[in-house]
């Protein structure tokens, strides 16, 4: 089996109706979806953690005919979460179309970039996973970051993550982000490594995650 860590980016920067509907919100940021499936219907289910305030979308989510159901909840400081309900749109149904027809397996969280893209990792077979990613539409762009044999049950923490994720991770080590008290912040390891405080958020939240899976799970 292997493994494709790629970013996903349509060229709207939104993946359906819904996802539109949820980025065109002022006040709201999309940060990953937790989860996202494809029911036998025709009808799929995602949950978003977001960041903002919750009372801003709600209106938005209740006038539209793209919503079938939704719901706000674990509402802690700036983040929440939101589950919605929604009919068949582009071009998440041709995704899951393909992730259903090649047997892959979607790894979560799936995060979102600044441009509206979704970073996440695909597992299978080599072929299945090529002939997937030949065949995603034309109008939504791949970038994929790194490739790998999957193993369950890696030992090296540090072989889970991107060679993106390693560079912010390591910067972060070297600055002193994770020293007691803190001696960098995001925007120093953002002016070492040319990119925005939002990217290396981004990067150290899934760098994170993955490290403290694997010692949670080891």
């Amino acid at each position: 089996m292997r493994y494709f860590d790629f970013t996903l980016t349509p060229e709207d920067g939104t993946i359906h109706p819904v996802d539109a509907i949820i980025a065109e919100t002022p006040g709201v940021q999309r940060e990953a979806l937790m989860h996202v499936n494809a029911l036998g219907d025709g009808t799929g289910v995602m949950l978003y953690r977001l960041r903002g305030e919750p009372d801003d979308l709600t209106p938005a989510l209740e006038e539209s005919d793209d919503v079938l159901a939704y719901d706000i909840m674990n509402v802690r400081g700036e983040r929440f979460h939101c589950y919605v309900h929604v009919p068949p749109g582009e071009p998440a149904g041709s995704l899951m179309t393909l992730a259903q027809r090649y047997a892959l397996m979607i790894d979560t969280p799936l995060e979102f970039t600044d441009r509206g893209g979704l970073r996440t990792t695909l597992v299978g077979t080599h072929e299945m996973l090529r002939q997937a990613l030949d065949q995603v539409p034309d109008d939504v762009q791949v970038t994929v970051e790194q490739v790998g044999q999957y193993t369950p049950e890696r030992g090296d923490m540090l072989s889970m993550l991107t060679d993106r994720q390693l560079e912010v991770f390591r910067t972060a080590v070297d600055l002193g982000y994770y020293e007691i008290p803190r001696r960098a912040t995001h925007e120093d390891i953002a002016d070492d490594l040319g990119c925005a405080p939002s990217t290396v958020d981004e990067h150290l939240r899934k760098a994170e995650s993955r490290v403290l899976s694997t010692l949670v799970t080891g």
